[in-house]
């Protein structure tokens, strides 16, 4: 899953980054109001985390203009804990409201609830005949056991299940798996495909030739 990070404290911004890869995501930042809302409108992201006092342009200004044309789940992460700034922010657009200081934790624990609830899928776990997908523990089972996935192949799966009998273009896949810092070579999601169908199964995803991948419902 693909997630934007809209932060101006240079340390924060990078840990969330890399405590966001490190738990699967690919991450996309901006430092800025104004960078932030250019990324934030392009589309392609499961969801936003937002500063509101930001440079150039604010959150709340940037919340009610995203919100002309994208419905990706925002969740606002700031200093101001006071109710009228909640409430500002919520009114504004936000999907969720933390404030700082925070637990890493719980940032996740949100970030994945607003995910699910923005695919419609109320519980965390996916339900694929032997297999089952708990999207909190981000691990597969099947048959009782866990199957050994890399962050990358875990995030592949996790899509695919979220689309289950959709088709998805290689496109799609490779915008929410890969962020701006990864390499652009072209077959690095038939890369993963093919890990993936080694550890669950060469019929667990079906190629569409010259369209897509899908997994059946």
């Amino acid at each position: 899953m693909r997630v934007l990070v809209i932060e101006d404290e240079p340390d924060l911004l990078s840990a969330l980054a890399q405590s966001l890869r490190e738990a699967g995501y690919a991450v996309d930042c901006a430092e800025e109001g104004c960078e932030g809302l250019f990324k934030a409108s392009s589309g392609g992201y499961d969801a936003v985390v937002l500063d509101l006092m930001l440079p150039g342009l604010d959150g709340w200004t940037l919340l009610r203009e995203l919100r002309k044309s994208q419905t990706v789940p925002v969740l606002v992460l700031t200093a101001r804990d006071a109710l009228p700034d909640r409430v500002r922010g919520l009114d504004a657009g936000a999907d969720d409201y933390l404030t700082k200081p925070f637990q890493l934790a719980e940032l996740l624990a949100r970030l994945r609830a607003l995910i699910r609830r923005a695919a419609g899928k109320a519980s965390p776990r996916i339900a694929m005949g032997e297999l089952e997908i708990d999207t909190a523990a981000r691990v597969v089972w099947r048959d009782g056991e866990a199957v050994p996935l890399t962050p990358r192949e875990y995030a592949l799966v996790e899509f695919l299940a979220m689309h289950k009998g959709e088709l998805v273009t290689r496109t799609m896949i490779y915008d929410h798996l890969f962020d701006e810092e990864d390499d652009s070579m072209s077959n690095l999601v038939d890369v993963h495909v093919s890990n993936v169908r080694k550890k669950l199964g060469k019929d667990f995803i079906t190629t569409r030739r010259g369209e897509g991948y899908l997994i059946h419902a």
